[in-house]
This record gives C-alpha cells, structure tokens and sequence, in this order.
C-alpha cells in the first residue's frame, strides 16, 4: 500500500484508522487489487513511473460522510481526489492529476431526490448515473426527458461539472449551463448551498440559479475548491413527436453557407443539435484514396471534380426538430426554404417517431437524441472481423472553434499536418465534420489510441497532443476538456495578461484550501506548495 505524498507513515495509518471510523471498514479501499480499480485504464502513461495512480479509495454514502473525510484529510493534510462515477474515459477516468492522492468516489450516493415534472427540474447525488436517472423517471412514468452523452454509465454530475454535452435541444445538451444550485462540501468540511439553495428550505433551488450576490458555481466546474454533493438540474419536457430530415450539398465550399444558415435555424429555436457529415469521407475508392495522400491534400477543385463524377456531396448536415406533428413538419418545410439558396441541395426525410416509441423504434433510433442512456458508443471500437485488433483506449484532442464552415476547414489545415507528422495519418480526414454538441461553437474532436503494451505509440501520442495545443493556441484556439497528463498543458494556453486567470484561481485556492487538499492539479489549479510540479 502506498503512502500519499507528504505524508508520513504515522499520519497515514492514523487517518486510516479515523476514515474507518467514520466509513466502516466496507467504505476504505487500501489493497493494490482494490486500488487498481481506480487507474486510468485510457492512460497514455500506462505502466511508466509517470502514471497518476491512487494511493487509496474511500466511499461515502451520505453528505455527511463526505464532511467528515474532508475534516480527517484536512487535519492529516491527505490529497484528495473526488470522483462520482469515474466513467470518463478518454479525459482521465478515475485517476488523480496528483499520483498518490485518494480517491474519493461517490458512487454510493446515487439517490434521486427530488423530480418535478410541471416545472421540468430534478435534483441528484453525484453516483446517480444516466442510466439510473432514466430508469427513475420511466418507473414513474414522468413527463420528462434527459440528456444524455454518449455513453449512459456516467455521472449525471459529474459529467456536468467536466462540462460535458449530449444531444437534444440546446438549452439542455450544455449539462453544466442547464444544472441550477448545488450542494457543496467545502475544503475546511463545511456545506455550501448555492443560488435559491442558499435560502434554508427553499422551494425554487432548482429553479432559479443565481440566486443573490456572486455567481460562484463555476468555480466548482473542472475545479478543486469543494466536492458537490447535491445538484439541481432543468430537464427537457417531453416532447410530442421528433423528425429529422438530412440536406446535403454538393461543394466543399458550400459547407459555409451550410453552417450559416443551420446557426440561424438552430438559434433561433426552429432546430436541436445538427449532425454534420461528408458523404465523400464515406467513400472507399482508390482514386480519392490517392488525392489525399499527394503532398498538401487535395485541392478543393479536384475533390469537387470527384465528388460530380461519383455523384456523391460534398456534406450533409441531418436537422432534428421536437414538438407537435404539425409543428415539426412546418419547422422542416421551413428550413428546407432557407437552405434551398444553396445550389443544388437535396433534402431527404430521415425519422419520424410519435412518443412513446414501439420498442422496435427505440432500438433502431440515435438513442441519444431521444434522451434514452445506452452504451452503443463502444460498438464502433469492439473486436470484430473487420477490427480484429481493437485499440485499448483513447484520449481525446478537444478544441473548441468557431462555429463557421471557414473555421472547419481551417482547422484541417491546421491539425491535419501535425498529426500526420507525428505518425498517426488514420486520424486525420479532409472530410472531418465538427461536434456540435455545443450550442454556440464547434469541437473539433481528434481520438488518439492508447495501447497497454506499446509504450512507443503512447510516447507519439504524448509528443503530438503539446504540438496540436500550441497549434490550437497560435489560432486563438482553446480546448475544453482533456486528461490530467494534459491539463497543465492546457490551461498554459489560456495565458491572457500573464496567465491573469490562474493566477486568480490559485489565489482563490489559496484562501479556501489553504491544505490543498483537495483535487490538487485539476484544472491545472495547484495548491502553493505543488506549484513546483507543475507539467
């Protein structure tokens, strides 16, 4: 068994003894067979000395539990690493940003308490899952849907706080925009209640998130200064009927007024998420196989030329629309109309479904954007005839970019030569589609693959991620999630004035946990006495 870092034999034997105390012996994890549970299983240090692992694991079952850890660790200044589920993988899973700290999984709170489906909000505990507030709200035959990510096994808090996405209506698929009000042990063990949950027995908690005074939620968002215990959230009232159509254009170019006209239809409220694709990237032809790989990529007149003489378009972007059956249909016509002034766009109605699905039309619908958790996102990664050598893991390269067809575009050029420099031409793609499961900018997500046993792909990996960073930056480009290994590197990215918004972060981190103990790193937010360490 590990001892944490800077701490002594003594003190960690008697915090274990204080931790049992207030947990049981069942609620204390110390074996190297029970702690390697909490590795991060998608490491690109795996195995190496570097590897963030975990000292220990503890696992509370209420609030107050929680508060009495934070008190023990704050005296016997143990790290900690608070997780809820740790499902989030390819940004770090359960490990710690600081090796040796303890995990502090929160997995046995997974209480629902509260769901009101007239005024569309809920309010849960950090292990409460997709799966588990879906299957909540479906017992009791609700009148309300979830957002989900993909896949279902997460926290529903803790994929808010890493401000993680789904896909439905823009006001719900931004998980942390659409929580209200949380609980929060602080690092000297006292509760925090925010927004209307500061008022003692208030009945708006989920309602009304700013409350009086200060908006400080966000410091608890991809942050070290408490662990949320309670969260409220607003919740997407469950809609009559869904339709989706697909348009597709036949130009590479057309892909600008594609995304300026889909922006508009989708802020001003007539659209949810739309789904870009490129039909040519579907494509398995030699002679565009060989276009690609001439030096510099293709020209768009030469991919233009290809696509006319296969008859294939250049993009598509598939509409998603919620409400009434008459309502839907006059969105689609609608916003067939506007795009119509891109020459030679086709329509073509997709999906149609009146709630509730036949269990035939649920298990052949994107489940996701019906609100319905499943685990489908690992399908296209599973051992098969065609993958018969599946990669064992991933991380993910996540920057946000405007939400333009030029940005799209500019960003292949920018990353598409890094990546190939680095030996990893499989992750590249002249027709790569943005992530739009933001409403108001793109992700221009990059999958690398993380193997077990070939530490030289991992170190190819480690050096292409600090080149695409800084590539990112150069074009005033920032990401928004990524691994512990990465987050320094990051967070060095968003350096305004001197790094003027960490530097206000750790002084925060300073008064509230003076100890630092607890999540030291994450965020790149290190507590004064690890600034050292610092990647």
């Amino acid at each position: 068994m590990a001892v944490p870092p800077g701490v002594s034999e003594r003190e960690w034997a008697d915090a274990l003894k204080q931790f049992q105390q207030a947990l049981g012996s069942g609620g204390v994890f110390t074996s190297d067979e029970d702690v390697a549970l909490y590795r991060d299983f998608y490491s690109p240090l795996w195995g190496e000395a570097e590897e963030r692992v975990a000292s220990a694991a503890l696992a509370p079952d209420t609030a107050d539990q929680v508060q009495q850890i934070v008190r023990i660790a704050n005296t016997s200044r143990i790290p900690l690493y608070s997780i809820a589920t740790g499902r989030n993988l390819g940004y770090g899973g359960s490990a710690p940003n600081l090796a040796g700290s303890v995990v502090l999984d929160l997995k046995r709170m997974n209480r629902v308490l509260e769901v009101d489906d007239k005024r569309h909000f809920a309010i849960v505990e950090p292990g409460v899952s997709y799966f588990d507030f879906y299957r909540h709200i479906q017992d009791r035959g609700l009148n309300v849907w979830i957002d989900c990510p993909d896949p279902g096994w997460g926290s529903v808090i803790g994929n808010a706080l890493d401000h993680g996405v789904g896909y439905t209506w823009g006001a719900f698929r931004d998980h942390f925009h659409s929580h209200c009000g949380m609980e929060v042990v602080l690092p000297n063990g006292e509760f925090l209640r925010t927004g209307m949950g500061a008022v003692p027995g208030s009945r708006t908690w989920a309602e009304y998130r700013y409350g009086y005074g200060p908006y400080v939620d966000g410091l608890f968002s991809q942050g070290n200064f408490g662990v949320v215990t309670k969260m409220g959230f607003w919740l997407f009232p469950a809609p009559e009927t869904y339709l989706s159509g697909t348009v597709t254009v036949p130009k590479r170019a057309d892909i600008v007024p594609l995304v300026d006209i889909v922006n508009y239809l989708e802020h001003a409220g007539t659209i949810g998420m739309p789904r870009y694709g490129s039909p040519l990237g579907q494509v398995r032809d030699q002679e565009l196989a060989d276009l690609v790989a001439q030096p510099g990529g293709p020209s768009t007149d030469d991919l233009d030329a290809f696509a006319a003489r296969r008859g294939v378009a250049a993009w598509e972007c598939k509409l998603q629309f919620y409400g009434g059956a008459e309502v839907v249909a006059a969105q689609w016509a609608y916003a067939r109309e506007k795009l119509s002034v891109i020459a030679g766009a086709r329509f073509e109605d997709t999906e149609f479904y009146r709630f509730p699905l036949t269990a035939e039309q649920a298990e052949r619908a994107h489940k996701v954007a019906l609100g319905i958790p499943n685990l489908s996102i690992f399908a296209g990664g599973a051992r098969s005839e065609l993958n018969p050598s599946p990669r064992d893991g991933h991380v993910f390269f996540a920057p946000v970019i405007p939400k333009s067809g030029r940005a799209i575009l500019d960003a292949m050029q920018v990353f598409n030569p890094v990546v190939r420099e680095v030996g990893f031409p499989n992750m590249v793609s002249f027709f790569k589609a943005p992530n739009t499961w933001m409403f108001r900018a793109f992700v221009f997500l990059y999958s690398f693959p993380i193997s077990r046993s070939d530490r030289a792909q991992n170190r190819r990996v480690r050096e292409a991620f600090p080149r695409l960073v800084r590539a990112a930056a150069e074009r005033g480009w920032g990401e928004y999630r990524t691994p512990p290994v990465f987050q320094d590197l990051v967070m060095d990215a968003y350096s305004f004035n001197n790094h003027a918004l960490r530097r206000f972060s750790e002084t925060l981190k300073d008064a509230v946990d003076p100890n630092g103990i607890l999540s030291a790193g994450r965020g790149g937010i290190w507590p004064r006495h690890l600034r050292n360490t610092r990647g």
